[in-house]
């Protein structure tokens, strides 16, 4: 299993969630809330309203997102949809935990509660250059007060 960060349309109540729970593709387990120990830009950028998480280290904000720990079916899918390595690119980075799914349970996730942990996440550095003039946000909404709506890939 491998811990991965999410941070826009497959986080919980987004257009792309479906997924996530989707067994065919491979396991999910929500493990809680987090946020980047470092800062990022966070755009939503093109035609479809794609958010992206710019890889640009100790600009931007602190972004938000929720932490799933996934099974090597699940984390083929991801690769897959997240055009991983031209789109984005699946990286370790540091993630703070902000809220640990069944706090105060055994093992692993009391011990990291808290703490700091190292997920997978898919940022990007293969981005137009005037992305990085975008506004920044600190968390992803598809329906925010940002009004960029995402499109579905099925709806392009």
């Amino acid at each position: 299993m491998a811990r991965v960060f999410v941070y826009g349309t497959l986080k919980k109540g987004q257009p792309n969630y479906k997924h996530m729970i989707n067994t065919a593709k491979g396991l999910a387990k929500f493990q809680g809330r987090g946020r980047t120990v470092e800062k990022y830009p966070l755009v939503i950028a093109g035609k479809y309203n794609i958010p992206y998480m710019l890889n640009i280290p100790g600009t931007g904000h602190h972004v938000a997102g929720e932490i799933y720990s996934v099974d090597d079916q699940m984390l083929q899918f991801l690769d897959e949809f997240e055009g991983c390595p031209e789109m984005y690119q699946r990286t370790l980075m540091s993630i703070e935990v902000v809220e640990w799914e069944g706090k105060g349970g055994v093992g692993e996730g009391r011990a990291a509660a808290e703490g700091i942990v190292e997920c997978f996440v898919y940022s990007t550095t293969t981005y137009p250059p005037e992305w990085v003039g975008l506004p920044y946000h600190d968390s992803y909404d598809s329906s925010g007060k940002h009004g960029l709506s995402y499109v579905l890939r099925e709806s392009r």
